[in-house]
């Protein structure tokens, strides 16, 4: 999940150009040139996982603890992003996928094939209705101040993540159905929900949704639990230096590890050492001269040579929820025509563009679901026709059928066809930037490219001021339909919405809403397999490729399986030989 629109304190300015660049493409830092990569006419790295049981078997996890496992050492690992906030609640950067699992835990956890487990939450029942949970809780869990964990604990999150001062970017679409919460003993709390809610198992499984101390959320700031945020997880904060570095340590006392793992005990790792290093070559050459022991984002150049270095197992891993898209904002021209949006849908070579940036490590999408995620059509990337003649049909029919004398089209008002791409300022722009300009021009769109600050774009995003914008939203269910596309989610003056499309469709709405409110499998396969076609027929965005991770690992650490929500190394069974 990448946030475009987190928090208003002063930290809101880093958040934003941290979260918008990285929304530009998702793999904007893998991408960014880089020195020494392999030539792509060579070996190729191996492609991004799609098949939802590949993935499942990269996430399982050893039916009991690791007979050979040892204690000891400091795990160093680079990762491509600064976190910005290492509070979940308060933004939704794409670190916390990782980090999150270091410090936190959450009421549930996904096994490996994706079905919601017990973790803090030992077990739960559901009403009748679909709209009442009752949680019965772990006992003996305790944060690393001391705090116990209970259900007075997990009703404080709760109004954490809500709080208006929080600014959560996750409240409105994954919260907002709590309706309340209660109480009814220390180890027991019951959530009633306003409607049925199929995806609140999942989403409570989220890294961005791990619990706090009550006691920190009631006598810090937000500010202060940025910096150093009080979990139950296998690790704690030592300190945090923004831009820079993080460490943890071990929690000696943990012995509560998410029920799928089958791990009794506290982490095997003395330590974690993370330094954030933006720049894919650095990763690269910083983790083959064993300075770095993991690495986040390797990019398409190096992926050929680490996936055949023997010294490291590297992990390619597209992630369910919503591929890397293009977004049209509709409610406003030239994108409130659905002809327009669907000339640029057909018309732009999208597959050539992913080829030319991915090195072969990824392929394009068309789909508007990422084919890990569950009741993804399978269908729909074959619905896809790359039709220029059609597409310069479309714009005639739409009044745009004379050009200018640099070959831009002009409506009959005689002003060019002009579509505005607002991106953060940045000292290595995004590479699909250029190739999509390039080829809106040949189908006769002027798209101007606009480098802005962060404090402008945050403006030009919450009040709608853009005909496109660039982004991602990764979710482990196929609910992010929902938050990018249902007229609840367009950003107002009282929340953060994610529909940046700022699409208003009844049908579509409808449909997501039922899916949200139904569990019965074959109904939910048929739900989205609509709302997948109705997104077809109004276009507001086009996707690109698969929301991916890839990442690697040195040999000499074990126990590192994908994490079962977002396909991330999880490092809470990691160990290093030697306990070096």
């Amino acid at each position: 999940m990448t946030s475009l629109l987190t928090r208003t304190d002063h930290r809101r300015t880093r958040s934003r150009r941290v979260a918008i660049a990285l929304a530009v493409l998702t793999t904007a830092t893998a991408l960014t040139a880089c020195s020494g990569g392999a030539d792509r006419t060579a070996a190729k790295a191996p492609a991004a996982l799609t098949d939802q049981a590949a993935v499942a078997n990269l996430a399982k996890a050893p039916a009991r603890d690791d007979p050979n496992a040892v204690e000891g050492g400091t795990l160093k690992l680079s990762m491509s992003q600064d976190p910005v906030c290492l509070d979940g609640g308060q933004v939704s950067t794409a670190a916390l996928q990782v980090l999150g699992r270091l410090y936190y835990d959450n009421l549930t956890t996904l096994d490996a094939d994706g079905t919601p487990q017990p973790w803090l939450a030992r077990s739960w029942d559901l009403s009748g209705d679909g709209k009442t949970y009752t949680f019965h809780l772990r006992k003996g869990v305790t944060f690393s101040d001391g705090t116990a964990f209970d259900a007075k604990a997990v009703v404080a999150n709760f109004d954490h993540w809500r709080a208006p001062a929080t600014k959560s970017p996750l409240a409105g679409a994954y919260i907002a159905p709590i309706k309340s919460t209660k109480v009814l003993d220390a180890n027991t709390l019951q959530v009633k929900l306003s409607y049925p809610y199929s995806a609140f198992l999942n989403v409570l499984a989220q890294g961005w949704l791990g619990l706090t101390s009550p006691r920190q959320l009631a006598t810090a700031s937000n500010q202060e639990i940025c910096e150093a945020p009080v979990g139950t997880g296998p690790f704690v904060v030592d300190k945090y230096t923004p831009g820079e570095s993080l460490t943890l340590h071990r929690r000696k006392d943990y012995d509560w590890s998410a029920s799928y793992l089958n791990h009794k005990g506290p982490a095997y790792l003395d330590a974690v050492d993370i330094n954030f290093v933006s720049e894919a070559s650095v990763r690269y050459s910083s983790l083959t001269s064993g300075e770095f022991d993991a690495t986040d984002a390797v990019s398409p150049q190096n992926a050929v040579a680490v996936a055949s270095n023997p010294n490291f197992v590297y992990r390619n891993i597209a992630r369910q929820g919503n591929p890397s898209r293009l977004t049209l904002n509709t409610s406003r021209a030239p994108f409130n025509d659905v002809r327009v949006r669907r000339a640029l849908s057909e018309g732009i070579d999208l597959d050539g563009i992913v080829k030319t940036l991915s090195y072969g490590q990824f392929g394009p999408q068309h789909a508007y679901l990422a084919p890990t995620t569950p009741y993804a059509d399978k269908g729909a990337n074959g619905r896809f026709v790359h039709d220029p003649q059609n597409a310069a049909k479309l714009l005639d029919e739409a009044g745009y059928s004379k050009k200018d004398a640099e070959g831009y089209r002009v409506g009959k008002d005689g002003k060019r066809l002009t579509a505005y791409l607002p991106v953060a300022q940045s000292t290595s722009p995004s590479p699909f930037n250029d190739l999509f300009q390039a080829e809106a021009k040949k189908l006769g769109l002027d798209v101007k490219i606009q480098q802005v600050t962060a404090a402008e774009s945050a403006s030009r995003r919450a009040t709608g001021d853009y005909d496109l914008t660039t982004g991602v939203w990764h979710t482990n269910t196929p609910d992010g339909l929902y938050v990018l596309y249902s007229s609840n989610e367009i950003t107002s003056k009282e929340r953060i919405g994610q529909n940046s499309a700022r699409l208003t469709d009844k049908e579509l709405d409808t449909l997501l809403l039922k899916a949200r409110q139904t569990t019965d499998p074959a109904q939910l396969k048929k739900l989205y397999k609509d709302a997948e076609l109705r997104l077809e027929q109004l276009v507001p965005a086009i996707p690109l490729y698969d929301n991916y991770t890839s990442w690697a690992v040195n040999k000499d650490v074990h126990g590192v399986p994908a994490d079962s929500s977002h396909g991330v190394p999880l490092f809470t069974l990691a160990w290093k030989d030697g306990g070096k």
